[in-house]
């Protein structure tokens, strides 16, 4: 119910200084920009989930039937009336298009009755409030859905009292979303994608699932194929608000067989459970207050749970990528060790693309800064189509960004501005102000040791 601000994304590099970060940018200085245009993505294609109607049963109940805390949910809930979404506070002005976009695939790819409404009580509102607002009412938000509320004024006034209280929800009539209008464009559509898919669906998320965003590693941004199979089944007919877990769990074989009939034809997979204590270490060397130190420790614990579960699939993966980018500043070469370790792993794990291009930011960054321009271009270059496709404008500027670095390494100086110069349209809707844009293009190019040289 909360999406976390965990910070994955980033070029940080041996022998590289990062750019330290200013005040957040402001709606103002997001749409008075002297940059290019901000660009924006063109119809979604999202994948459909590849792997057993058996495993996305037992994902579906988990998601269903528990909390993030592990806490046990009584019966299944959902909207039992068509669903209305009003935007309240002040919206920035990208929320409505993406907004309009997130609904449209909802009721086409979900099959689900929702509509934004312009006025009067509605089902769900979406209140756009400050970052500091909502870091006063929950420190660890980036955003956060709440039950039983329609402002962010009202859940201060009751969050201790039951009606608030995600354990206690028997059924789903009025929802309140508090996103921040003082971020980025894409952190305000993924506070959206996220916020408003488990305001109509599932209450949990599962580090398990590598393809959702019902998962507290936020590699994924937008609704996914899989992700929206789960949106579809939660309001198929044949469900409703009340069931407990067997009966949902009878019905669910029959239901995916006409929903997914491929998952029919795929054999299962042993599901693997996420202990609590690779959890809490992730978060905390992910989350807000920790010191680099006890950063390091956490991620060390993770990637030590992961190999001692046996684990081989995207959560051993994500345990090296952590213990990479926190080591990489002090002894770079064991960084990427991690990092082609994290590789391996995924190569192996359906559904993994977008994770891998994650860590390609990492490994082209580090071959740039060894001034090998060929295996940052060859790294990068397969990671742009799927930085399109997942639609992360922040994760394709910084792909592309690189690119124009490795290009000028390679001596195409006309290529790399052309490149560098399509980035920043992207860019602006990853990062937003010209202040934050421009800083990652100074992080960019802070890694070619030609510019070292030059001072």
């Amino acid at each position: 119910m909360i999406r976390r601000s965990v910070l994955i994304l980033g070029l940080v590099a041996a022998g590289c200084n990062t750019v330290p970060l200013e005040d957040p940018p402001t709606r103002a200085q997001i749409s008075d920009s002297t940059l290019p245009p901000m660009k924006s993505f063109a119809s979604p294609s999202p994948s459909r989930p590849v792997r057993s109607n058996a495993n996305i049963a037992a994902d579906f109940l988990s998601l269903h039937f528990e909390l993030e805390s592990g806490r046990a949910l009584p019966v299944f809930t959902r909207f039992e009336a068509p669903i209305s979404v009003r935007v309240t506070g002040s919206p920035p002005p990208n929320l409505q298009a993406d907004l309009t976009r997130l609904i449209d695939r909802l009721r086409r790819e979900a099959g689900i009755d929702i509509q934004q409404v312009s006025g009067g009580q509605a089902r769900i509102t979406i209140e756009a409030v400050s970052r500091d607002d909502i870091r006063e009412a929950l420190p660890q938000a980036a955003c956060f859905v709440v039950p039983n509320v329609s402002s962010l004024a009202e859940f201060r006034r009751d969050r201790r009292k039951p009606k608030t209280n995600w354990s206690l929800l028997r059924k789903r009539e009025r929802l309140g979303i508090f996103l921040p209008y003082d971020a980025s464009p894409q952190e305000v559509r993924d506070c959206l994608h996220e916020e408003l898919a488990q305001a109509i669906g599932p209450l949990n998320d599962l580090y398990r699932l590598p393809d959702s965003v019902f998962n507290d590693d936020n590699v994924h941004t937008v609704l996914t194929g899989f992700d929206m199979l789960i949106l579809q089944t939660t309001y198929a007919p044949e469900l409703r608000t009340g069931m407990s877990r067997s009966e949902v769990a009878a019905i669910l074989p029959d239901l995916l067989a006409r929903m997914n009939p491929a998952g029919s034809n795929i054999q299962p997979e042993p599901v693997a459970l996420t202990p609590r204590n690779w959890i809490d270490a992730v978060q905390t060397a992910l989350g807000p207050g920790a010191t680099p130190q006890t950063r390091r420790n956490a991620a060390s614990a993770a990637t030590s749970i992961a190999q001692n579960l046996g684990w081989k699939d995207h959560r051993r993966a994500f345990s090296h990528y952590m213990l990479g980018r926190m080591t990489q500043l002090s002894d770079p070469e064991l960084a990427q060790q991690h990092f082609g370790t994290a590789l391996h792993f995924l190569a192996q794990t359906p559904g993994t693309e977008l994770h891998r291009a994650y860590i390609t930011t990492q490994t082209s960054a580090y071959a740039i800064s060894r001034g090998d321009s060929a295996t940052a271009l060859r790294q990068i270059e397969p990671n742009l189509k799927v930085a399109r496709q997942s639609e992360n404008a922040a994760l394709l500027s910084t792909l592309m960004l690189l690119k124009a670095e490795a290009l000028e390494l390679a001596g195409k100086p006309q290529q790399a501005g052309s490149v560098r110069l399509d980035s920043l349209g992207w860019a602006r809707y990853g990062f937003g102000s010209d202040w934050a844009v421009r800083a990652k293009m100074q992080e960019a190019a802070s890694l070619n040791p030609h510019n070292k040289l030059g001072g």
